[in-house]
């Protein structure tokens, strides 16, 4: 059975972990149901979520990514207050921190008849027309994930949304986190992406103004339903 609903969460600002945690418990939610259809042949729908949240500062490392493109040690990290973990995300290093919005979509990909590539393009799009909405012209940039400004300007490139994902049984964990009021001087301190000379920006530091967090959910909500069709609940 196709669903399309979809079950939103605001979790507020969340430790990492603890929000890594409660992905998994969701991921595995979502799976189980698809293992039973299987093994029973029944045909049970599938249930979807799309979580929000920001981060205290804390720096991930995806499963393909090189602990080098860390740039400051254990000691220079806690001084910081920032954190560091290796997670079973595809990409390199990134920086999650308060005034980012992280999106973590956990969605049966059956239900959306999308493959993984569709699905990041898709995920690509949501950011695209949320960053129209704002007045901020952005795409993509050839051979690498995520959304970017001036995407063909090898020197004024700047990433604005950095993008992770993980899929198992056809169902998504891990997500996008775009840089709304973010501190961005954390990013000083990693090769983002694992991307020599690129930089990095925010919609606030764009626009020249501080942005509530709250507009940028509900945008990002409506991208959502319009590209993947999806209800919102």
């Amino acid at each position: 059975m196709i669903n399309q609903t979809v079950e939103f969460q605001n979790l507020g600002l969340i430790d990492y972990k603890n929000a890594w945690d409660y992905q998994e418990e969701l991921f595995q939610k979502v799976v189980s149901v698809k293992q039973e259809n299987r093994k029973s042949k029944i045909n049970q729908a599938s249930p979807n979520f799309l979580l929000f949240c920001e981060h205290p500062h804390v720096y991930t490392l995806g499963k393909s990514g090189k602990e080098s493109n860390l740039l400051i040690n254990e000691e220079f990290l806690k001084r910081k207050g920032a954190s560091l973990y290796k997670i079973n995300r595809g990409g390199d290093i990134t920086y999650h921190g308060p005034g980012q919005v992280v999106g973590y979509p956990i969605l049966d990909l059956d239900n959306f008849g999308l493959s993984i590539k569709s699905y990041i393009h898709n995920l690509e799009e949501v950011i695209i027309q949320t960053l129209k909405h704002f007045g901020i012209d952005s795409s993509r940039s050839e051979g690498a994930t995520g959304v970017w400004l001036d995407a063909s300007d090898a020197i004024k490139a700047r990433k604005i949304c950095a993008m992770g994902v993980r899929t198992s049984h056809w169902v998504s964990m891990h997500g996008f986190a775009l840089n709304v009021n973010t501190d961005l001087s954390y990013f000083d301190y990693i090769v983002p992406c694992g991307i020599q000379g690129k930089s990095v920006t925010s919609i606030a530091k764009e626009l020249g103004k501080t942005i509530l967090v709250e507009e940028v959910y509900q945008v990002l909500q409506n991208g959502f339903s319009n590209v993947f069709g999806m209800k919102i609940k």
